[in-house]
């Protein structure tokens, strides 16, 4: 008797994906002047309430890009699957909850500024904290692109 497989298989509509990617600018300007403002931790600790705001704004725009691509720009159980694509497609799914969790924190640590204690050290954690999530988003966001390109060239053939 045969045992089936719950191992379940993921893969990317490259066409969608790089579509969410290409119309959330609203993300990317945020994700932009928040950058702005953490270059300098004088600027946190001058803003921080207008820095808060800003991350929470980051947060909500974040869920919705996340949930956009996982609704319609990847796919459970495709009907072909190319097993390394679907790997990565299942680990790249698998960081959104990661990032937007990593993003809560960082709110979290940021609404600290708020008490007025130990403010520039916060500011100076809170800077680092950010950085450090900025490069894992813009590493997330390469690697879904890079994958969206394989996908393409491996639809169309390139390579073969």
């Amino acid at each position: 008797m045969a045992i089936a497989s719950t191992t379940s298989t993921v893969t990317v509509n490259p066409a969608f994906l790089k579509e969410i990617k290409d119309v959330n600018q609203d993300l990317w300007q945020i994700v932009a002047e928040l950058g702005e403002v953490a270059n300098n931790p004088y600027l946190v600790r001058s803003r921080r309430y207008q820095f808060v705001g800003m991350l929470e704004d980051l947060r909500d725009h974040l869920a919705l890009h996340f949930a956009l691509e996982e609704a319609y720009g990847y796919f459970d159980e495709p009907l072909r699957v190319d097993p390394r694509l679907c790997e990565r497609a299942k680990e790249l799914r698998s960081q959104h909850r990661e990032l937007y969790l990593v993003a809560c924190d960082l709110i979290d640590h940021a609404m600290q500024l708020h008490d007025g204690q130990n403010i520039r050290a916060l500011a100076r954690q809170v800077v680092a904290e950010y950085a450090e999530f900025r490069a894992q988003l813009q590493q997330h966001e390469q690697d879904e692109n890079a994958l969206i390109q394989e996908e393409w060239d491996e639809d169309i053939g390139v390579g073969d």
